[in-house]
């Protein structure tokens, strides 16, 4: 019988001299993927430097084109020129959002405030992935599920023109959920609020302001408040996404565990929601600073 040629062998591992260098990381995808919805949902052409171009932002882009936005690459941006709001139309084919429970749920959001059906699909590990927890609160707004009582894809969502405004509060802290039900809240005629138990990283906030919706943001012994006011005019702007800190964690880590280093990585994110990782290392003695 022929041996396997693939059998795992032994790797040898040694220690690197210090590093020392400016690196820039790919764009973040939280932002990337709320930058081609909001832009597809404001008027006018929204311009994004810096949009992470993966697999997952690439079924978010491809996903508002089929809903009728204008999506396209000029150099080094990308360009939305949106419906505006309420003015996305219903796809030929169904969403394939292949890998992205992101862009999934974020998607739902949107599709619950325009009077349209949609089919919702991916591939084999998200259709593995439930979908109770973002249908449960748009449903709840008006949201119809043609295969009722089934919360895994593909699934066919019915939207609606009339969607009403509510307040729901998380069960679990998830800034996909609280997300949605504010992309849904857009289309609302009133105001929708979102009771978080504790914060989450607040991307969607910001960048509602940023396009033009009225928010409110208070907090509660009982929670985070988030309201935001339905039915704004949203207007395209210009977005420029900032390195993702996620991807910068490997250069920090790497320049800390290689005594003598001197690592700079440029242009990356700092937002109190997703500092975590380097806030734990300062704890810990690392020399991490903010320029």
């Amino acid at each position: 019988m022929a041996h396997d040629q693939t059998l795992a062998r032994p790797l040898t591992s040694a220690m690197s001299g210090p590093l020392h260098g400016r690196i820039r990381v790919p764009g973040d995808k939280s932002i990337s993927h709320r930058s081609l919805i909001l832009g597809s949902l404001a008027t006018g052409v929204t311009r994004i430097t810096g949009l992470l171009e993966s697999e997952d932002i690439m079924a978010t882009a491809q996903a508002v084109r089929q809903l009728g936005a204008i999506v396209e690459k000029h150099a080094d941006e990308w360009h939305v020129y949106g419906r505006g709001l309420g003015g996305l139309t219903a796809p030929a084919e169904s969403l394939d959002m292949g890998n992205s429970g992101t862009g999934a749920r974020l998607m739902m959001g949107v599709v619950a405030g325009h009077d349209m059906e949609v089919i919702f699909t991916g591939d084999e590990s998200l259709c593995r992935r439930p979908m109770g927890r973002v249908l449960s609160p748009l449903k709840q707004m008006g949201l119809q599920l043609r295969e009722a009582g089934q919360d895994l894809l593909p699934l066919t969502l019915i939207g609606t023109d009339m969607l009403a405004p509510i307040v729901y509060e998380l069960p679990v802290a998830s800034a996909q959920v609280k997300s949605a039900v504010l992309l849904a809240g857009l289309c609302a005629a009133g105001e929708t609020t979102v009771i978080e138990p504790e914060r989450t990283r607040d991307h969607t906030e910001k960048m509602l302001t940023h396009f033009g919706a009225e928010l409110s943001i208070i907090d509660k012994p009982e929670g985070r408040f988030i309201t935001v006011k339905g039915r704004p005019v949203l207007k395209g702007q210009p977005v420029v996404v900032p390195g993702d800190p996620s991807s910068a964690a490997f250069a920090i880590a790497a320049a800390l565990i290689c005594p003598e280093s001197d690592v700079t990585v440029e242009n990356v994110l700092i937002n109190p929601t997703r500092t975590g990782f380097y806030e734990t290392l300062i704890e810990m003695g690392a020399n991490i600073t903010y320029e």
